[in-house]
């Protein structure tokens, strides 16, 4: 990886606002959002998408599951791929720094239909995302306070009692988190921020507390444990494999605030890599640790319970409960950090006339400075998803499946289209798009900084990423009874993923709009 210098549009250390403002117009659009976002605010945004604690605490159960303490080992894996799609996202985010990231690097790549079915796909998996972040809270809050299970007495996802409490819960976290968006970007900055802040603290606590009460080595993870004496080891250990990619995704999210954030050609493509490699660093030592410090591995509780039955078996203190607290808010941000990336994508599609009612969500509020609509619109969408999966026992495995398969479909097409570019000599040339600029003639941020590019290892980079991610759609979305339909009463569930991506494309087509993007009319300093 190397670095690329371009003119610089200003001289000065700190690029100033005004700068950061004529750098959008460059690029076809006015400010109106507003531009408050720092580099930790921009981390946050990444790290709280991730959000290992909430993810890990969900999905650490069926990993184990299908493929004893080995499954481990697909968390590397899934780290590797993802970060070679990382990389791609970082080089495009230094030179596209808007709003709505994956509909605009997708549409500059590929081209309108392209970048409009990449929005479209993006945009449906950021609401199912957020509707599955918001049942982890079934997973953690009945473990503080018996009082938070409203509904029936088993606690577990996988019971009917379990789900259904699970979207009671989801929906009020839902209400709050729309209404943070709807408040100001300042306010979400700042709950985020601080958020992110105790779940850092919150994995470093865990990870010490597992790793000081160790019952067994860290070569706990090449144990296959009892599905290892099954002959088709290795097909469960891939669908093991389901934990790692829905924990790893959303990394793109400093992309989604870039025009929310202060010199964002430098800032977006350092905190991409970093909020993907932080979180596969903190959650790599979770598991591993949670892995040592189980008591047993073998008396079927850690496959049913997950992270809780570790830890309460661990800190029989207050201190338990603390650590489920810091979980509970983990789970908070990363909702809400979600929902705030959807609204922006949202809202950049709308600006573009894109959308239905393009006009309603493009608006932005004077005040705030915050895409209301689109906020509104989530949050509702988010509580209806949640409305009609009552009573299904199956309902976070159905939806985290779904919502990955639709993420990483969104992801290739970037990540196809830009391959495409880069045979025909992109950055240096190729793509024309909009301005009428080479894709990478664009400006270089205000200091004259040298923009973050793979150089030569661009090509291998993105093909690893495209083979990555056609590998992991297929994987994801076969039809599976263990994870769409565990107790056997849904079997048209075990075709989720793929039916899902046929309703989407089918409904995309209905609103599939006419001609090209037309975005508003550039006006700085209104």
């Amino acid at each position: 990886m190397s670095s690329t210098t371009l003119p610089a549009p200003g001289a000065g250390s700190e690029p100033s606002s005004t700068t950061d403002h004529s750098d959008l117009a460059a690029l076809g659009y006015d400010q109106q959002l507003h531009r408050s976002l720092g580099k930790y605010a921009s981390f946050a945004a990444g790290f709280s998408f991730v959000s290992i604690l909430t993810t890990i605490f969900q999905l650490f159960g069926l990993g184990f599951s299908f493929g004893g303490p080995a499954f481990f080992l697909t968390w590397p894996l899934v780290f590797l791929g993802q970060f070679m799609v990382a990389l791609n996202f970082a080089e495009l985010a230094a030179r596209y720094p808007i709003s709505g990231a994956i509909y605009h690097w997708s549409r500059r790549m590929g081209g309108e239909l392209v970048g409009w079915f990449a929005g479209w796909f993006m945009i449906i998996a950021q609401i199912v995302t957020a509707s599955a972040a918001a049942i982890a809270l079934q997973v953690v809050l009945p473990s503080i306070w018996g009082g938070f299970q409203l509904i029936g007495e088993d606690t577990a996802l996988t019971s009917p009692s379990g789900a259904a409490n699970a979207v009671v819960l989801g929906s009020i976290l839902l209400v709050l988190t729309t209404t943070i968006n709807c408040i100001g970007v300042n306010w979400m900055s700042r709950i985020n921020s601080i958020g992110v802040t105790c779940e850092i603290v919150g994995v470093i606590a865990l990870v010490l507390v597992f790793f000081t009460h160790a019952e067994r080595g860290p070569q706990v993870v090449f144990d296959t444990g009892s599905a290892g004496a099954d002959p088709g080891y290795i097909g469960a250990w891939i669908v093991s494999g389901l934990m790692a990619a829905y924990v790893m995704v959303g990394f793109g999210s400093a992309g989604e605030l870039a025009e929310e954030t202060r010199n964002p050609r430098r800032v977006a493509p350092r905190t991409i890599r970093l909020a993907l490699s932080a979180s596969a660093l903190g959650g790599g030592l979770m598991i591993v640790g949670a892995l040592m410090a189980a008591p047993s591995l073998t008396d079927g509780q850690l496959a049913t319970q997950g992270l809780p039955y570790v830890i309460d078996s661990i800190l029989t203190s207050p201190w338990g409960k603390v650590l489920l607290v810091d979980v509970a808010i983990a789970v908070f941000i990363c909702t809400l950090a979600i929902q705030t990336a959807a609204s922006r994508l949202m809202f950049s599609m709308a600006r573009d006339g894109r959308l239905p009612a393009s006009t309603a969500l493009a608006k932005v509020n004077s005040r705030t400075g915050t895409p209301i609509a689109p906020s509104v619109l989530i949050g509702l969408a988010c509580i209806a998803i949640l409305a009609v999966n009552v009573g299904n026992s199956a309902i976070f495995t159905t939806l985290s499946s779904v919502c990955i398969v639709l993420i990483y479909l969104a992801y290739m097409m970037v990540t196809v289209p830009l391959l495409i570019q880069r045979l025909k000599g992109w950055p240096h040339g190729g793509v024309q798009r909009s301005s009428g600029r080479s894709a990478g003639s664009t400006p270089a941020d205000a200091d004259g900084e040298k923009l973050f590019t793979l150089g030569r290892l661009g090509l291998p980079v993105n093909i690893a990423a495209v083979l990555y991610g056609g590998l992991m759609v297929i994987n994801l979305s076969w039809p599976r009874a263990e994870i769409f339909d565990p107790t056997g009463e849904f079997p048209l569930l075990r075709w989720a993923a793929p039916l899902t991506v046929l309703a989407v494309i089918v409904v995309g087509i209905a609103c599939l709009p006419h001609g090209k993007a037309h975005p508003k009319p550039v006006t700085i300093g209104a």
